[in-house]
């Protein structure tokens, strides 16, 4: 009994022994074979790395052919960049216009700002410099500190543009593709412009959009007097876009000013009378080029709903007259002002009071005509309904409804149609 239970014990003990040593060479043969996959895996992702930039590079070959198909607006000199073409202006050191193609590729692409600023080599007489914009010295801490002329250095092709590309983006800090702008104008009107392009191709992923950007200088040119390279100073911009799959185009023409009141809309012009301003023949190899004569604010601009209107033009108002743009100029000022519009949109509240709004429907209200119930008895006629779709003159104080001027109509003395007030 006792030799047989010794058997068993030390079987046991040889199984776990053994068991332990054919166990240790398992983990190391693991350790091998995990070493040769993980180094296969390695040699993947490196040979994954050389064909996305080889697919990088065949896509920038696209853009370039794509862009060349439709030819350029000027027969100036064209530098070629990879994703970029551009025609400099030495006169004014910056580019007269630059083309470039938003891809749809945008939409899902996550390479950010690069920053790295540099001279234009491929310009022949030399390109503006960062000495043109500001000098740098840096304090005693050794901190970079920065004595600016007064300008932002304004891409004409922005870089998100270009996010789906390190080397494209990259691109877009060529001092070539810089123009002076006024930081209020280059953060505000033209960065919402930049937003609504790309917004507008997030809304149509399957196409592709032709752009071209530049300066308009007009009468007596400024230039940025500290610059290194006298940099002028443009009077307004352009952008031209073009939606070829859909035979589609817009044009916007915009002040370059620090503060500009007016909707983006508003500076909506055709294709052939932007070309007509500049003497420019924009996309001149395109087959069908109808879509240069017209345009449709409502398809290119996200926040232009439909039965929107652009804004009367100030410069065709009689003298004492606004349009509702700058009627918020006299927002809580206490003036009596009168102030010409489009009834777009007239409801009435559930407390009963009558909310009209002129040029643009809520949410994108810019100006609102608030009635009181207890006013409506002031009225003969209900202005609800009656007041609809005409362009009308509202006399008072503007007040504010959240952001948004307003002004309290007691009743109909108030109001008038502009048809009848300019005769």
């Amino acid at each position: 009994m006792k030799n047989i239970t010794g058997i068993k014990y030390y079987s046991f003990f040889a199984i776990v022994f053994f068991g332990a040593v054919s166990y240790s060479q398992s983990t190391e043969t693991l350790k091998i074979k995990l070493d040769k996959l993980q180094n296969a895996k390695g040699r993947i992702e490196s040979t994954i790395i050389d064909i996305n930039l080889k697919i990088e590079e065949v896509k920038l070959k696209l853009v370039h052919n794509d862009l060349v198909e439709l030819g350029f607006p000027t027969s100036d000199l064209v530098i070629h960049h990879k994703a970029l073409s551009i025609a400099y202006w030495e006169d004014y050191e910056q580019a007269k216009w630059v083309a470039h193609i938003i891809s749809p590729e945008i939409i899902n692409g996550s390479v950010h700002r690069t920053n790295d600023f540099r001279i234009d080599t491929l310009v022949r007489s030399g390109s503006s410099e960062e000495l043109d914009f500001f000098v740098k010295s840096q304090n005693e801490e050794g901190e970079d500190i920065y004595d600016g002329f007064g300008y932002d250095r304004g891409h004409l092709a922005p870089s998100a543009d270009f996010r789906w590309s390190r080397v494209a983006l990259s691109e877009s800090y060529y001092y070539s593709n810089m123009s002076p702008q006024f930081p209020e104008f280059n953060r505000g009107i033209w960065a919402e412009l930049e937003n609504q392009i790309r917004a507008y191709v997030s809304a149509h992923p399957k196409n592709q959009l032709h752009v071209v950007t530049g300066p308009i200088f007009e009468g007596e040119v400024s230039f940025i007097e500290r610059s290194k390279n006298q940099v002028a100073i443009p009077d307004y911009f352009f952008k031209v876009i073009l939606d070829k799959k859909r035979n589609s185009s817009v044009a916007f023409v915009l002040p370059h000013a620090r503060n500009i009141h007016y909707p983006l809309d508003t500076y909506i012009v055709t294709v052939d009378e932007l070309e007509k301003r500049t003497g420019y023949d924009f996309f001149p190899n395109i087959e069908n080029d109808s879509c240069e004569a017209v345009v449709d604010a409502r398809a290119w601009l996200k926040t232009t709903e439909n039965g929107d209107v652009t804004p009367v033009s100030a410069v065709n108002l009689p003298k004492g007259h606004f349009n509702t743009v700058d009627a918020k100029i006299y927002m809580n000022d206490g003036s009596k002002v009168k102030v010409v519009g489009q009834v777009v949109s007239a409801k009435k509240t559930s407390k009963g009071n009558v909310m009209i709004n002129l040029d643009k429907q809520f949410p994108n209200q810019i100006f609102t005509l608030f009635i009181k119930k207890e006013d409506l008895v002031n009225f003969t006629y209900d202005p609800a309904h009656f007041l609809k779709g005409k362009v009308i003159v509202a006399r008072g104080k503007i007040s504010s409804l959240g952001n948004t001027p307003t002004m309290f109509v007691n009743g109909e003395q108030q109001l008038n149609l502009f048809d009848q007030e300019k005769k």
